[in-house]
């Protein structure tokens, strides 16, 4: 059993919905006082209000996590509410489905503001709360699709998921010295809005390549979050957790038929 987190103040940036909801559903039945992050503010209050309803305490509040300013504004929220930041969850993405021959030079630079920027500039506005409060964690929410992974349209994405697994490796030296840990969850396919958008077929196609045979829930992403976010998993730093029902493991479509 991992020691109660209660009390302890955690950011979940894109905890408005999807993935982001799941990991702030379970920081706050674990006791967490979350600050909802989302550039849709009414989405972000809904998501706290779904969250406080449960028993939980959590707070939205509307941030551009590509922009260094709004960041900083994020964290200045999260101390004046609630005294400070333990745990930070950067989990903010996008994944817009674009070929290269498609795809706008705009949108690159867009995803790559998102998904990759994001993670930087977050976990620099949070090492002066971790230095205050003489540690803390961070969890990415990387992807299988970039290190692992291909899949067409996503050229973008993969390149963004996989630098922030670069990033975590040097970060995770260099947070040492604050006692903050650093660590990635890579989800394979998850249940969420985004991916429901992206029709049946793909996610019955899905679901069939997966060895457990269904998608993920976002609450098991927000739990592996919580055990890297535990005093358990203090000794553990720049390391990556793949949560995807063995999707990564088959090396053809015959090996699935054998199961």
């Amino acid at each position: 059993m991992l020691t109660p987190i209660t009390g302890q103040t955690a950011i979940v940036t894109g905890g408005s919905k999807g993935i982001g909801r799941g990991i702030a559903r379970v920081f706050a039945r674990a006791g967490a006082k979350v600050l909802i992050v989302g550039r849709d503010l009414s989405a972000a209050e809904a998501t706290a209000a779904e969250l406080t309803a449960d028993g939980g305490t959590a707070l939205a509040h509307s941030a551009d996590v590509s922009d260094w300013d709004a960041v900083q504004g994020m964290v200045a929220a999260a101390t004046e509410a609630f005294g400070g930041v333990d745990i930070l969850c950067a989990n903010a993405g996008a994944f817009p489905q674009s070929k290269m021959i498609d795809m706008e030079v705009e949108e690159w630079d867009a995803v790559m503001a998102t998904n990759l920027r994001s993670s930087f500039l977050c976990t620099k506005a949070c090492i002066p709360a971790f230095k205050a409060k003489g540690g803390g964690r961070i969890v990415l929410t990387s992807s299988i699709t970039g290190p692992f992974t291909g899949f067409p349209g996503w050229t973008h994405y993969g390149a963004s998921k996989s630098g922030q697994l670069g990033f975590l490796k040097t970060a995770a030296m260099e947070l040492s010295r604050y006692n903050v840990t650093i660590n990635a969850v890579l989800p394979g396919n998850i249940a969420t809005e985004g991916l429901a958008d992206l029709g049946q077929d793909y996610l019955d196609t899905m679901a069939a390549s997966i060895p457990l045979k269904r998608l993920g829930d976002p609450e098991d992403i927000g739990n592996a979050a919580l055990f890297f976010a535990s005093k358990e998993a203090g000794y553990i730093t720049g390391q990556t957790i793949v949560v995807d029902g063995g999707q990564i493991l088959p090396e053809s479509l015959e090996a699935i038929e054998e199961i």
